[in-house]
């Protein structure tokens, strides 16, 4: 049966209302996805059906104390601690990194696939992930980039929302998290981790934190092996020790080197659409470019490309876009001047 077929019986019973046939070319369709090698639509289906499932699992009246009530409850709370639950198209093609780097993304992502062939011999499977380096070197593309080679769905925690003024009630809601996370056998993604998992003496309110780290840490150690955690961070060395010895994979990213410039511009302007009104101006830009972070680079760049666009003759449309490199090396001086503004 094809994909279209399947769609249209999907519409069918669901006009119908025949929900075990609906349910059944649902999976159907799942399965058909990731035989075809469309596993970001395959999981994105997996996820719906599993909320459905559950909301259905959990409406109507319950009784108050009763599992079903209790899972509602949760459901409610649980939607406040996720930013977004997503799936991933980055591969490694979306990064520019250090040889090293990718070379030890790349066997860490080996070993999470080889997980069958390692249980056979009783080894763990590494699944706690620390990205660490200054702010905008890439560590939240590098987390995406995981979860888009491993083809699973990633929960992007609200931070916000964890982090209670309520005495022990962020340890609680980070045990709800990471039950759910377990249950489905996805990523727990958390931006900024410092604010968790500072040592536990570097707070003022030294007996929250101190209940935190501890709860993070048996959270940790009791992950399921089809579950993971990436986190990042800005200050590693803010973190506790201990928590820091639980990370299988701390990996460091830096600002980009002269290399990394230019691939960077190269990966940017991958498409035949855009050239450098001065070419030769490129190594003078490469040069402004020392210092920004991968974000401030792109950022500058893809400001210059509209920019260049708006300034061409309507005639000239539909040809290759000139980018303004002396607007470019001004934004450049710019973003340079607020950086150290907000130091």
């Amino acid at each position: 049966m094809s994909q279209f077929d399947l769609i249209k019986d999907i519409a069918k019973f669901g006009l119908e209302n025949d929900k075990e046939k609906l349910l059944e070319v649902l999976n159907e369709l799942i399965e058909y996805s990731k035989k075809t090698k469309k596993l970001n639509f395959a999981l994105q289906l997996q996820s719906i059906l599993k909320e459905a499932i559950r909301t259905q699992q959990t409406s109507g009246l319950t009784k108050v104390g009763s599992p079903q009530h209790f899972m509602r409850e949760e459901d409610r709370e649980i939607s406040e601690f996720i930013l977004e639950k997503i799936t991933s198209d980055y591969r490694f093609e979306n990064l520019v990194c250090s040889d090293d780097v990718e070379e030890t993304l790349k066997l860490f992502i080996k070993e999470y696939k080889s997980a069958d062939l390692l249980s056979k011999y009783d080894l763990p499977v590494s699944n706690k992930v620390l990205f660490h380096g200054p702010s905008g070197c890439g560590k939240t593309l590098a987390s995406y980039v995981l979860a888009g080679e491993l083809s699973k769905m990633m929960i992007v925690i609200n931070l916000g929302a964890i982090v209670s003024s309520k005495l022990g009630e962020t340890s609680k809601n980070l045990a709800k998290i990471f039950r759910r996370a377990a249950s489905e056998g996805c990523i727990i993604f958390i931006d900024e981790f410092d604010t968790l998992g500072k040592v536990r003496d570097y707070s003022q309110d030294h007996g929250e934190m101190k209940r935190v780290v501890n709860t993070i840490l048996q959270l940790f150690d009791y992950l399921p092996q089809d579950s993971m955690v990436i986190a990042a961070t800005n200050h590693a060395e803010m973190i506790d020790n201990a928590l820091l010895r639980r990370f299988d994979l701390k990996v460091h990213l830096d600002l980009p080197d002269n290399k990394h410039i230019q691939e960077l511009i190269n990966k940017t302007l991958k498409s035949d659409l855009f050239e450098f009104d001065k070419p030769k101006a490129l190594p003078q830009i490469i040069k402004a470019c020392k210092g920004l972070s991968y974000y401030s680079i792109q950022k500058t760049l893809v400001t210059t490309i509209k920019r260049s666009i708006f300034e061409m003759d309507k005639t000239t449309i539909g040809v290759k876009a000139k980018i303004n490199t002396t607007l470019w090396l001004q934004l450049l001086k710019k973003e340079i001047q607020d950086n150290s503004l907000s130091k």
